[in-house]
């Protein structure tokens, strides 16, 4: 092999691992990293290579070139989110979740997003208007966008996404109407595929657009509880089959309930209370898997008990606080085999209250304060919770006992047990694991459940379920889960703090953190059906501190292959410019149009002086390199960079490869390498170094 070919075979090596060394599309590339510089606490990946796929920065996911996913759950990320984001035209999941600290508003560039399928900024801080632009994400099929701050009104491009099942904008400040669809612009009617509305927890207002409803609709989950909405409810709501959960609680709907409300047979929750609902008591008894009704607060007419208080035997909880109810309770009730609470206060139930003694097992809490009931009849079942304070019943022979004082469920809140684990007890900042009793920093957070068919918290084996579910679900080593301090709070959620812990060591890596975080926010954990609908916000994980800066595996094969490539290189230069050098000499005798390397014919390192017939083409030549020798070596290491992907070879490896091109284009009198790569940067690149070989000036390496 000649030395000329040895120097062209060692340049393609060159390119080729280059291009190999330099996966991502350099579109993503710029995109990622313009998003890098805006953000914060970046995973220490990000900061190892340029090269997000080929290097691969995590929470970054590829399919070849392209940035198909980007999932950074819980990386405690600050900034604001650019409009750099719309560069990732591949995308097709986008999980910002659970980090605060990012904020600002979103980009409209976020609508440029076509491929999305899933988009999740749930548990942020985010500001200002939801943007109109996301309506033009065809192909999305989750919208996580609660617990942020967001303004301004629901966006009524949203009805444009055909394809969502997921629609969760609570805990937010949003305002205005719920839109619907008209003539000219599109609606949330429009949703048909859509199976959960969550609105709860903004200031919405407004009437609940009676068009919003209709029977092809697949909603299991509507949720527009604590907003202002105003108005009847729709009698539309009862074409929608489906729906399982439904809360217009804390809301100012007026007017009666509509009558084929009871067409809703898979309902299991139905919370109407604290509005200014009238008219009479809604009919319920075809609703025969209904778990928790709650009618609280509201002007119904005066009635004795309905019906359905004795057929509903699905019951756990039956609440009507305030509702003007009166006659005699029906024993029936008490009997129900899954009836946990009855919570009957303020009202006007008299006579004699009879529990009998066919109580239901779950039993634990009969609330009747403040009624008319004048006598009471106990069986020997029941023997927990009985308020009875502010009835008649209370002035005769009972008035001693407990049914007639302030009585709080003395139940201790639920925690995961670490009797196992002695007196052991951690640092400050680390908590022991039920599992292997070591102390760990765990995943934490809050789960929120937003419609559990149950109001009883005294069954633990419901809340080992619900460990037990977690850590086969999510992964973790059996054991690993940690409850404590079940509650429901003022929005009437069951509220749990959660920590999950790793299987060895004290920390989590960020892929098991990422995992976690995308599995409780895209909804992939599905807890037991009795918890019902939930949402999770998770608290900032305390990653250990990186010491000191590793590099890559990438960046080193990179630079160890660049390294071999640069020694040969340079020693097939060598063998080449020696040649040439003879060449030169041999020339002087046989009357060549070189003269010498140097005017006086002795070598000084000069450029090759041109003689006789063919020194007006080559003198062409020269002058044109001359007016390129200003070029900077910034720009010719761009062109290569450019061309070659060498984002990973240091800068004097660069330089020499630009050196070694230019040897090449003396030989051959013409830039004939760009026939291979015909690029306006890798031109200047050649010429650049070209022109300071033949001169001795201008910046080059």
């Amino acid at each position: 092999m000649t030395p000329f070919s040895l120097l062209l075979f060692l340049l393609f090596f060159a390119a080729n691992i280059a291009f190999l060394s330099a996966v991502t599309d350099p579109h993503d590339a710029a995109a990622l990293q313009s998003l890098k510089d805006s953000w914060q606490n970046t995973p220490p990946s990000w900061d190892k290579s340029d090269d997000p796929c080929g290097a691969p920065w995590e929470g970054v996911t590829c399919n070849s070139s392209r940035v198909t996913a980007l999932g950074l759950s819980t990386m405690g990320l600050k900034g604001k989110l650019s409009g750099d984001i719309g560069g990732l035209t591949e995308l097709r999941s986008l999980d910002l979740s659970f980090n605060r600290d990012l904020t600002g508003s979103l980009s409209p560039r976020l609508g440029d997003l076509e491929k999305l399928n899933i988009l999740i900024l749930a548990g942020c801080g985010f500001t200002g208007n939801i943007p109109e632009e996301l309506g033009n994400l065809a192909e999305l099929s989750f919208l996580a966008l609660n617990s942020n701050n967001f303004t301004g009104k629901i966006p009524p491009s949203l009805g444009k996404l055909s394809k969502l099942y997921w629609l969760d904008l609570a805990d937010n400040q949003l305002v205005g109407a719920i839109p619907v669809s008209t003539p000219t612009s599109p609606g949330l009617d429009l949703l048909l595929k859509a199976k959960h509305f969550h609105f709860n927890k903004n200031k919405l207002s407004g009437t609940i657009p009676p068009k919003l409803f209709s029977s092809e609709m697949v909603l299991i989950h509507i949720l527009f509880d604590g907003n202002q909405l105003t108005g009847n409810i729709p009698s539309t709501l009862g074409h929608v089959q489906t729906l399982e959960v439904l809360r217009l609680d804390r809301n100012a709907l007026w007017g009666e309930v509509p009558s084929n409300l009871n067409n809703l047979t898979n309902i299991n929750e139905l919370n109407l209370a604290h509005n200014n609902l009238t008219g009479p008591l809604p009919d319920l008894t075809s609703m025969n898997t209904l778990n928790y009704v709650d009618l609280s607060n509201n002007s119904f007419d005066p009635t004795e008990a309905p019906v359905w208080f004795s057929t509903l035997s699905s019951l756990t909880t039956l609440v009507i606080e305030h509702g003007l109810l009166q006659g005699p309770v029906p024993e029936k009730l008490f009997s129900f085999p899954q009836i946990q609470q009855v919570k009957l206060r303020n009202n006007a139930f008299n006579g004699t209250l009879n529990l009998g003694d066919s109580v239901g097992t779950q039993l634990q809490l009969v609330d009747l304060q403040n009624n008319q009931i004048s006598s009471i009849t106990l069986g020997s079942g029941y023997s927990n919770t009985l308020i009875l304070i502010g009835n008649p019943v209370c002035t005769t022979a009972i008035s001693n006992t407990n049914f007639c004082q302030i009585q709080q469920q003395n139940t201790k809140p639920y925690s995961t047990s670490l009797a196992n684990c002695g007196s052991k007890s951690c640092p400050v900042d680390q908590k022991l694991s039920p599992q292997s009793c070591e102390c760990a920093y765990p995943f934490e957070g809050t789960l929120y459940f937003r419609g559990p068919m149950f109001r009883e918290l005294s069954n633990v084996n419901m809340f080992h379920s619900l460990e037990m579910s977690l850590w086969v679900k999510l992964g973790l080593t059996p054991g690993s889960v940690f409850l404590q301090n079940p509650f429901f709070n003022v929005d009437d959620y069951l509220q749990i703090q959660l920590a999950l812990f790793p299987s060895s060591g004290e920390y989590f890596n960020r892929s098991e953190v990422l995992r976690i975080g995308f599995d409780l926010s895209n909804q992939t954990y599905k807890p037991p059906p009795e918890f019902g609908p939930y949402y999770f916000i998770a608290s900032p994980y305390p990653f250990p501190a990186s010491h000191g800066t590793s590099v890559s595996k990438g960046v080193i094969i990179s630079v160890a292959t660049g390294s071999a490539i640069l020694v040969l290189g340079l020693v097939g230069v060598g063998i080449y410019a020696i040649r040439q050098k003879k060449r030169a000499e041999k020339a002087i005798g046989l009357g060549n149009p070189f003269a010498s390397w140097a005017p006086s014919g002795k070598d000084s390192g000069g450029a090759p002086q041109l003689k006789g017939a063919r020194y007006t083409k080559e003198r062409s030549l020269m002058d044109n390199l001359w007016q390129l020798k200003e070029l900077s070596m910034d720009q010719c290491r761009v062109g290569l960079n450019s061309r070659l992907k060498l984002n990973y070879f240091p800068e004097f490896i660069t330089k020499t490869l630009s050196v070694l091109l230019g040897f090449v284009l003396i030989k051959e009198s013409k830039c004939w390498f760009m026939n291979l790569w015909p690029m306006e940067h890798f031109e200047r690149a050649c010429l650049g170094d070209l022109a300071f070989i033949l001169t001795g000036k201008g910046d080059s390496g």
